[in-house]
């Protein structure tokens, strides 16, 4: 399997072969007593051809952050760096992601590349007609999980009025950091922003958004609670890019990298995208039963940092790798849970 310099994944050990050194004493002080190798680590896969997946998204790189530091408010662009995403770039300046992909006629699906130059445009704000009542005017940001109803159930206005505000139709998707105007009365439709396909989140391809999706319902029907729901999403893109892998380092395979031969199944079995995904979130409706532990079967989870919980399940070599995709993770529930 050909490895790729640019796309470096972590290579990680199995739970009986680790030492404490690994782990900070705090996050050992926290949760070492309750793995003890039972389950052990599923190791994330080497970086595929290029021709067979596109480059993964991945925290952001030390150059665009410097580029980012660098920009004025006149600049309007940005040189596209290995390893970015629009997700990361528009959040590394301000910017709302719909914004920027409508801006360089992108998509939730489209690929960006090295060297490429993206426009950097905020994403604007319809202003109210000169006549319009502003007394009870204000404005709301999105945060993940909001939705038009709720929010316009908040302040006490119709949704039609939330709506027409904005440039929105029922179909329309808002995105976490958007920022909507709540007028107190019935206002003239602003034009109507361009908005990412239904079919993917931001950052993510039909592929990914897919697997998602069957994360987002498993967990639904687990009844597991959001936070859950975005460690597991965060844990599936950190191992295998939310892609069904049927190769990884060693023998694991799979969205969460899980290996036969410490006990998550037959290779089958863990290419089996549902009983995957149960075993990952464990619980009384494990199909692995007590053979490992799930996101459920750790004692306290809830109250666990988001990359201390994905570990305590993965048990990696590289724990800190986890906690970069809580924030695009809750975006990919707002979006599509």
């Amino acid at each position: 399997m050909r490895r790729l310099p640019s796309l470096p994944l972590p290579t990680r050990e199995s739970a009986r072969r680790r030492t404490a050194a690994i782990w900070p004493a705090a996050v050992a002080g926290t949760i070492a007593l309750t793995l003890a190798g039972e389950n052990a680590a599923q190791a994330a896969p080497p970086a595929p051809p290029l021709a067979s997946l596109p480059p993964a998204p991945r925290p952001l790189p030390a150059a665009m952050t410097a580029n980012a530091t660098a920009m004025t408010a006149a600049s309007v662009s940005y040189t596209v760096q290995t390893g970015d995403t629009v997700w990361g770039i528009a959040r590394a300046h301000g910017l709302d992601t719909a914004a920027v992909l409508a801006a360089n006629g992108l998509d939730g699906a489209s690929i960006i590349r090295p060297g490429q130059v993206l426009a950097l445009v905020a994403a604007s704000v319809p202003s109210a007609p000169d006549d319009a009542p502003t007394a009870a005017a204000g404005t709301h940001e999105v945060r993940p999980g909001d939705t038009v109803s709720a929010i316009a159930g908040a302040n006490g206005v119709s949704v039609d009025t939330v709506l027409n505000a904005n440039g929105l139709t029922r179909d329309s998707i808002i995105y976490p950091g958007e920022v909507l105007r709540i007028p107190g009365g019935d206002q003239s439709p602003a034009p109507a922003p361009a908005a990412l396909p239904a079919s993917t989140a931001p950052g993510l391809d039909a592929e990914q958004s897919d697997n998602a999706r069957l994360i987002i319902r498993i967990g639904r029907e687990l009844g597991v609670p959001d936070r859950g729901i975005v460690i597991a999403l965060g844990t599936a893109m950190q191992e295998s890019w939310l892609r069904n892998l049927d190769w990884g380092d060693r023998d694991s395979l799979g969205l969460f990298q899980q290996r036969p031969s410490t006990g998550w199944g037959s290779a089958e079995q863990i290419l089996d995208r549902e009983r995957s995904t149960r075993v990952f979130y464990g619980g009384a409706g494990d199909p692995n039963g007590a053979a490992t532990r799930g996101l459920l079967d750790i004692a306290g989870w809830e109250t666990l940092a988001y990359a201390d919980a994905a570990q305590a399940v993965q048990i990696s070599a590289y724990p800190d790798r986890y906690a970069p995709w809580e924030q695009p993770a809750s975006t990919w529930l707002a979006v599509l849970g």
